[in-house]
């Protein structure tokens, strides 16, 4: 099976060519992503469908393009997923690139396939790339009371150095517990006193103190986060995560239109999850659990399988570890939605190694700031500038740290190759999709009338046909096996219609049936997730 696994997924390299239908120097702003996703549907009408699920409280659409060969519904689908959190922008690139790949390059897959592509469900939140003041944002457009004191939206960001981002500030006390790394001195880390460093710093995000409580820009612009406003370990009360679970108009329009979508067997998202550079690890005990908090055995077994060929693709070195808080698109795919949940922040900046002039820094910061000169990544960091400060007037207070968006997204140039990696691994996932096979079919003439019919019924994808945690949450389409009898025909032994949980990926569920009579009928299998297989049979 490892062998059969390896060439499926090598043997679709050809398929990783993208083209340059969108020619653009920059990430997509709403309007401009809005603008390629139609001119895309109307080159390709016959197999893409664009379709607004609902607009965000900022008037912006929540689209979903749906490409398929004929009714969607009929072909298993994959779901591939954007802008899952407002300041990973790379997601929604590759997801609309990988739409444009399969149109222009691989439309044949669409004849088992169905895909449904939500390019940017964050589209609030991205666009605070393009403002004029730039900060990493990931709320929607609500107006909203993160300190709960009362008031709405009191104490933002300011632009303190006048430069349009929003950086840090940190202020000369030596009651702080923050310090200079001695590796790099641009970067600010705690102090640690167990190692006998003592800080000299306080440090803050750019601002103010616009409502005197002792706490910078805790409750500014920027509402509810699509990422953090799902039901699975959901963060009540805490900043972003909403009035309760599924509040939003695009996480409810989202759930709504995927929860009728039952041939769904897999979700694809670029965000800060990441279970395919390190594979999720099953713990028994947690499985066990009333509230299940692990992925299950089985599960992890295929994970970990997908996570190496992932990595043959994109190196898993300096990958950053999965960031899950809650509340979460990634971990409700999974644990509610119980389909197979694979999600990458799809880019990091490799590790710089060193020089004969520099040596490698240690700390991941002061790593990049290395890594982004000597790509000659010019806007990477803000040098620190010294300002006059209302709330702390006799201290010497600095502007300055790393850009934002700059370590969650590459320089555009790169984006087409990161594409062209993913566009194949998607569709090397898509080769192994379950799919069903009658095979082994035989006829035993008794006499009498009667006949014995024996037929296996086989899984031939490399994945199962729901996941582990699809068949415990009982809520996934069992696969359906029915006979049609034809005029005179009975079922002396054996079930006219019987439902099948799950068949593992590469197997074989065995059936028999004793008929009375002659003539022709219909054996038919099949689940919205696997497709339908028939064969009819002459007694």
């Amino acid at each position: 099976m490892k062998l059969k696994l390896q060439y499926l997924l090598l043997g679709c390299i050809c398929f990783a060519s993208t083209s340059t239908l969108f020619a653009q120097q920059n990430y997509q702003t709403t309007t401009q992503l809005t603008s390629n996703l139609k001119s895309l549907v109307s080159k390709h009408k016959s197999n893409a469908k664009l379709t607004s699920l609902i607009k965000t409280l900022g008037g912006k659409d929540i689209w979903v393009l749906t490409l398929s060969k004929g009714n969607p519904d009929n072909n298993p689908a994959m779901v591939v997923v954007g802008g899952v959190q407002g300041n990973y922008l790379l997601g929604t690139e590759l997801a609309i690139k990988f739409a444009e790949n399969v149109l222009t390059n691989n439309k044949s897959v669409l004849d088992n396939t169905t895909f449904y592509i939500f390019p940017n469900m964050s589209p609030d939140a991205t666009e605070q790339y393009f403002s004029k003041l730039k900060y990493e944002r990931q709320g929607n457009a609500k107006k909203t009371d993160d300190d709960r004191d009362g008031q709405i939206n009191e104490d933002a960001y300011e632009d303190l150095n006048k430069d349009g981002l929003i950086t840090l500030m940190r202020i000369q006390d030596p009651t702080g517990d923050y310090m200079m790394l001695e590796e790099d001195n641009r970067i600010m880390v705690k102090a640690d006193t167990n190692k006998g460093e003592k800080g000299t710093y306080k440090v803050f995000t750019e601002g103010i103190d616009n409502d005197k409580d002792g706490a910078f820009n805790e409750d500014g612009e920027g509402g509810v986060h699509f990422n953090k406003n799902f039901t699975y370990n959901s963060p009540y009360f805490k900043p972003g995560a909403g009035e309760h679970a599924v509040s939003e108009l695009e996480n409810r329009a989202m759930l709504d239109f995927l929860y009728e979508k039952w041939n769904v067997y897999s979700i694809f998202s670029f965000g800060p999850a990441n279970n395919l550079s390190e594979p999720l690890k099953y713990s028994a005990s947690n499985a066990k659990k009333r509230v299940v908090t692990s992925v299950l055995k089985n599960d992890a077994k295929l994970n970990k399988q997908l996570s190496e060929k992932y990595n043959e693709l994109i190196p898993n070195k300096n990958a950053p570890a999965s960031i899950t808080n809650g509340g979460g698109f990634f971990e409700w795919s999974y644990f509610h939605f119980g389909r197979l949940a694979l999600s990458t922040p799809a880019w990091w900046a490799p590790e710089f190694k060193g020089d004969s002039i520099n040596k490698a820094p240690k700390n991941r910061d002061a790593n990049f700031l290395k890594w982004a000169e000597q790509e000659d990544v010019t806007n990477a960091f803000v040098d620190w500038k010294e300002i006059s400060h209302p709330d702390f007037p006799n201290n010497k207070v600095e502007v300055g740290g790393i850009a934002p968006f700059v370590q969650n997204n590459p320089p555009y140039k790169m984006v087409d190759s990161i594409a062209q990696k993913h566009n194949t691994f998607i569709l090397d996932v898509v080769k192994m999709q379950p799919s069903l096979l009658f095979t082994n079919l035989k006829q035993e003439k008794l006499g009498s009338g009667l006949t014995r019919i024996t037929v296996d019924l086989h899984n031939q994808g490399l994945l199962p046909t729901q996941t582990e945690m699809g068949a415990k949450s009982r809520w996934l389409r069992k696969i359906n096996v029915a006979l049609d009898l034809g005029n005179g025909q009975k079922i002396i032994s054996g079930k006219q219609r019987q439902l099948i949980t799950k068949i593992d990926e590469d197997g074989t569920s065995h059936f028999t049936w004793l008929i009375n009579g002659k003539g022709k009928l219909v054996l038919k299998a099949g689940a919205p997730q696997t497709g339908t297989q028939e064969i009819t049979i002459n007694l």
